[in-house]
């Protein structure tokens, strides 16, 4: 696994997401990539996962993509591709990344599983450090008390413990993409960090997402099959 960076802007906010419950830290940081009007500053290699891309727009998709915006001083860390098996890695590249770049915090989405359905997502946080406790604590979101953080975020918080690291769950209550999930917790990021978001178009765009990464999934899991399907010529 290579971390590969054209351009290191410094003392920036990182933000994070990975396909997880309802994917809903891949649907939010693709929001934001185009939302903000970012540019690709670099990516992540690696032999570790399927030989699978995605094209979009007659674009290849990144499976792990490093993106930046320079008005509020952000990079972004965008990841398409399941990561699993790879976490401690993908986290010692995130370690990486966080030095060559000075990053001054980690903001980590990702959806939480919940077996109770409700009309609306519950946002939870969980931090790392105390220096933006009063800022949280005025967004009226729930603190994660008790739970299991599980994957990449897991395995950075466990690698990177004394770093400024700030996690938001959102609620899901399905495994497919949950553009509502994605919304709510990018209008908790948007308190948080002041980024101006525009939410009468969110909800329609985040259903854009879906469709988009829902159209990903499916070409995926058709070529994993494919591959299954050599393998198994090559054994008869």
């Amino acid at each position: 696994m290579q971390l590969q960076l054209n351009k290191k802007p410094q003392n920036c906010t990182l933000i994070i997401g990975f396909p997880g419950f309802g994917l809903v830290g891949t649907i939010a940081t693709e929001f934001l990539i185009e939302h903000l009007q970012t540019v690709k500053i670099g990516k992540v290699t690696t032999e570790d996962v399927a030989a699978i891309v995605a094209i979009h727009e007659s674009k290849i998709v990144e499976p792990i993509g490093i993106f930046y915006n320079k008005k509020w001083n952000i990079a972004i860390l965008h990841v398409v591709n399941a990561v699993a098996n790879i976490e401690w890695k993908l986290a010692e590249v995130i370690d990486d990344l966080v030095k060559k770049l000075k990053v001054k915090e980690i903001v980590s989405l990702e959806g939480v599983g919940s077996q109770i359905p409700t009309e609306t997502s519950r946002v939870f946080y969980f931090l790392t450090s105390t220096k933006n406790e009063k800022k949280i604590k005025s967004l009226a979101i729930e603190p994660l008390k008790e739970g299991i953080i599980m994957g990449v975020t897991g395995a950075i918080l466990l690698r990177m413990e004394h770093f400024p690291t700030t996690c938001f769950f959102a609620e899901t209550h399905t495994q497919m993409p949950d553009s509502k999930a994605a919304a709510k917790i990018i209008e908790t990021l948007d308190k948080y960090m002041g980024l101006a978001v525009d939410y009468k178009p969110l909800l329609k765009q985040a259903e854009k997402f879906e469709e988009k990464l829902k159209d990903l999934m499916k070409q995926s899991q058709q070529s994993q099959d494919m591959q299954d399907k050599k393998k198994l010529s090559y054994v008869g």
